[in-house]
C-alpha cells in the first residue's frame, strides 16, 4: 500500500498551484455571467455561462481530491495532536481573520453596488454583523470565498478518528483492499458513484445538495476529499488512473456535448424528474472524468520540482485568500467604465494578479505576524553564528 515512506507528490502540488489559478480565471468571470454574485457588469453572456460552467464542474472537486490526498501524507508526519494544532494554524486562523476583514470587504461592495448601503466601509462594518448572510443579514459566517478553508477544516478534524484507523490500525487492510479492488481494469470509475447517486437524487436547491459550493455540493466535495485520500494510499490504483488518462479525457468531451445538448433541447430540468436524476447523474460523472484525467496527466507528467514551484506552492494558500477580494476590488471600478467588456476583462485580470502578488511578496510573506494570520508557516530566524576566541599568540603581547 506504500504507505511507510513519506515521498514529496510534485504532481500534487503542480495541481494544487494550477487548481488554485484557474479558481481566479473563474472568479474574474463572475462579472459577466448571468449568475447573481457581489459586483456585476451590466451586460452578461451566454458563452461566458458556459466557459464559468466547465470550470467550476471540476476545480473544487480536483482541490477536494489533492486536499484528501495530502491529508494521507500530512498523517504519516507526526501525532493526531499536531495534526490538529497544524489544521488550526493553516486554517482556523486564516478563516477567521479573513472572515472578520476580506469577507465584510466583500459583503460592503455587494451591498454598494446592489444599492442596499451609501457609505463608507467604516460605516458599514458595525452593520456587518447583523444577521447572517445568506439568509437576509451581513455576517458571511462562511468566510464568504473561504467556504473552501471552512469546509476542509471540518471535514479534516470530523473524520480523522476515521482516517488514522486506515492510515494506522486495523482499518489499514480495510484501505489495501478498497485500493486493490478499485485497482483492476477500469474499476477507477467507480469512484464516480457515490457523486452520480448524489447528485442525481438530491435537491440542488437544498443544503447539503446544493451546487452552490464552487459547482458542486457539500456531501459531493466530501466524496471527492476522501477519495484523494484513498487514490494516493494505493500505487496500483495510481497507475490504473494514470492508464486511463486518455480515455477519462475523451469522457469529457463525450459528456460534454451530451449534456449541453440535454440542456439546450429540454431547458432546465425540474426535481423529482427523469429528466433531472439523469442530467444531474451525467454531471457527477462528468466531474470525476475530469478529475480522473487531470489526475492521470499529473501523474504521468508532473512529478518533477523547479524553484518556481516551490515558491508557487508557498503562496497558493494565501492567492487563495487574496484573490476574490482583490478581483472584486479592481472589477468594481472597471466595470462602471464606457470600454468594451472584453477589454474590461483584459484589465481586470493582469492588474488584479500583479496586485495580489504585490500583496503577498510585501505585505505577507515577509513578516511573521501576517504569515500566521495567512495561514503560512513563520519564518525560522537564523541561528547565531559561533565564533571562536582568538587565542593570544605565545611570546606576544
Amino acid at each position: 500500500m506504500g504507505t511507510k515512506a513519506i515521498t514529496r507528490r510534485y504532481d500534487l502540488d503542480w495541481l494544487r498551484v494550477m487548481g488554485i489559478l484557474t479558481v481566479f480565471i473563474y472568479h474574474s468571470g463572475r462579472f459577466f455571467n448571468s449568475e447573481t454574485w457581489h459586483v456585476k457588469n451590466a451586460n452578461t453572456y451566454f458563452g461566458v455561462d458556459v466557459w464559468e460552467t466547465i470550470l467550476s464542474n471540476w476545480m473544487m472537486p480536483l482541490i477536494f481530491a489533492i486536499s484528501g490526498a495530502s491529508l494521507f501524507y500530512a498523517l504519516g508526519k507526526g501525532r493526531p495532536g499536531q495534526f490538529i494544532k497544524d489544521k488550526v494554524l493553516r486554517l482556523l486562523v486564516p478563516l477567521v481573520v479573513g472572515t472578520l476583514t476580506l469577507g465584510a470587504l466583500q459583503i460592503y461592495l455587494e451591498r454598494l453596488t446592489h444599492g442596499q448601503f451609501s457609505g463608507s466601509f467604516w460605516e458599514f462594518y458595525s452593520h456587518y454583523f447583523e444577521g447572517l448572510n445568506g439568509f437576509g443579514g451581513n455576517f458571511a459566517w462562511t468566510g464568504v470565498h473561504l467556504w473552501y478553508l471552512e469546509m476542509l477544516f471540518i471535514f479534516s478534524l470530523a473524520l480523522l478518528p476515521v482516517f488514522l484507523w486506515l492510515k494506522h490500525g486495523s482499518g489499514q487492510r480495510v484501505l489495501a483492499r478498497l485500493g486493490d479492488w478499485l485497482a483492476r481494469r477500469g474499476a477507477a470509475y467507480l469512484l464516480a458513484l457515490p457523486v452520480i447517486l448524489l447528485l442525481g437524487l438530491m435537491n440542488r436547491n437544498s443544503f447539503l445538495g446544493g451546487l452552490g459550493w464552487g459547482g458542486g455540493s457539500i456531501l459531493s466535495h466530501l466524496c471527492f476529499f476522501l477519495s484523494g485520500f484513498v487514490i494516493v494510499s494505493h500505487a496500483g490504483l495510481q497507475n490504473n488512473i494514470q492508464r486511463l488518462r486518455w480515455l477519462s479525457l475523451a469522457l469529457v468531451a463525450v459528456l460534454l456535448v451530451t449534456i449541453f445538448a440535454l440542456y439546450m433541447l429540454l431547458g432546465e430540468p425540474a426535481f423529482g424528474t427523469a429528466q433531472y436524476t439523469l442530467f444531474f447523474s451525467l454531471y457527477g460523472l462528468w466531474s470525476w472524468c475530469w478529475v480522473l484525467a487531470i489526475l492521470g496527466f499529473g501523474m504521468k507528467h508532473l512529478n518533477f520540482s523547479t524553484p518556481v514551484l516551490g515558491h508557487a506552492n508557498e503562496a497558493v494558500l494565501p492567492f487563495y485568500i487574496l484573490h476574490q477580494p482583490v478581483l472584486l476590488c479592481v472589477g468594481y471600478f472597471v466595470v462602471q467604465w464606457a470600454i468594451p467588456d472584453l477589454q474590461k476583462w483584459l484589465i481586470i485580470v493582469p492588474t488584479s494578479f500583479v496586485i495580489i502578488i504585490v500583496l503577498y511578496e510585501f505585505v505577507v510573506r515577509r513578516f511573521n505576524v501576517m504569515r500566521v494570520l495567512f495561514g503560512m508557516k513563520p519564518l525560522k530566524r537564523a541561528a547565531p553564528v559561533a565564533t571562536r576566541p582568538v587565542q593570544p599568540v605565545p611570546g606576544k603581547a
